[in-house]
């Protein structure tokens, strides 16, 4: 055996006995960690699936309620939208509560639901938008302007996209109290917008021509 085949054996027996010596003092540890990723990506895996069956079970429900509510079955709906309860449904299916409420006549049961969803910091800032409005809108027939406007006054500002329905509201309330003057001035308003959406806008120009013979020519 030649001097260099000899030093290399003896090397690698050397680092043999070392890594037995690192084995034996870290071992346990380099085990230890390798367990906690197998089951940290186990658990998170896991916990995806859970979640996204969640979700998928939270769906399921909203859209069953949907279609009850459709199919004229308003306790069934009404049960079935409470029971869902997952995050990304939750505030769709309050929202959709509320309005089986107020279309069957029960306006202040609405309004809670409503106002719930709009003061949950949690939910979707569209969502919280849009159940002011709706408030709003079941408050329309009983409510007074100043708690109407309370409501609504923070829409009606240039490009807010809420502002031509909160208009509406707003002037729909003021006809109803006779205040025809100031009805007339939030109609203008919306009829000066060129941004106004159709629909709303020929609503608007039929009051326009109803309060026409009863605001005081200047």
């Amino acid at each position: 055996m030649s001097d260099e085949s000899l030093f290399r054996e003896v090397d690698e027996e050397v680092r043999q006995e070392q890594y037995k010596k690192l084995w034996a003092r870290y071992g346990n540890l380099v085990i230890g960690v390798c367990l906690a990723v197998i089951l940290g990506v186990g658990g998170y895996q896991g916990w995806n699936y859970w979640q996204t069956k969640q979700a998928e079970a939270a769906g399921d429900s909203f859209f069953t309620a949907a279609e009850l509510a459709a199919a004229g079955k308003q306790a069934e709906a009404q049960a079935q939208f409470e029971s869902v309860s997952h995050p990304g449904f939750r505030g769709l299916a309050q929202l959709r509560e509320a309005s089986l409420l107020a279309s069957s006549g029960k306006p202040t049961e609405a309004v809670a639901i409503f106002d719930a969803v709009a003061a949950d910091n949690t939910a979707d800032a569209t969502l919280r938008d849009l159940a002011r409005i709706r408030a709003a809108a079941a408050l329309a027939d009983t409510a007074s302007f100043a708690d109407i406007e309370s409501r609504l006054k923070a829409f009606d500002a240039e490009g807010n996209p809420w502002r031509h329905v909160a208009r509406e509201i707003m002037a729909s309330v003021q006809w109803r109290l006779k205040d025809y003057p100031a009805a007339s001035k939030l109609v203008e308003r919306i009829l000066a917008d060129t941004e106004t959406p159709p629909t709303l806008r020929q609503r608007t120009q039929v009051m326009s021509e109803l309060l026409k013979p009863l605001v005081p020519q200047q």
